[in-house]
């Protein structure tokens, strides 16, 4: 079984938080309110699959930005 170390919060474990919360809120959203917050749900998985074929995630360049330093790897 994988896992990654809970010691702190990195941009890997935060991308994954992040990720989690957009994709709860907007079905809780399209359940509560109108069916196209399922929307953000589909650009959510989308990231998701950008980030798994090509390496790319907006959302771990914004953490970046805000200051969670990364674990794995190196920086840039």
């Amino acid at each position: 079984m994988y896992m990654l170390e809970t010691d702190g919060w990195y941009v890997e474990r935060a991308t994954f938080l992040v990720a989690g919360i957009v994709v709860l809120s907007s079905a809780a959203l399209a359940w509560l309110h109108s069916m196209y917050w399922l929307l953000l749900t589909g650009f959510a998985g989308a990231n998701l699959v950008i980030f798994g074929l090509s390496g790319f995630c907006l959302m771990s360049n914004i953490l970046v930005k805000l200051g969670v330093g990364p674990r794995l790897g190196r920086q840039g």
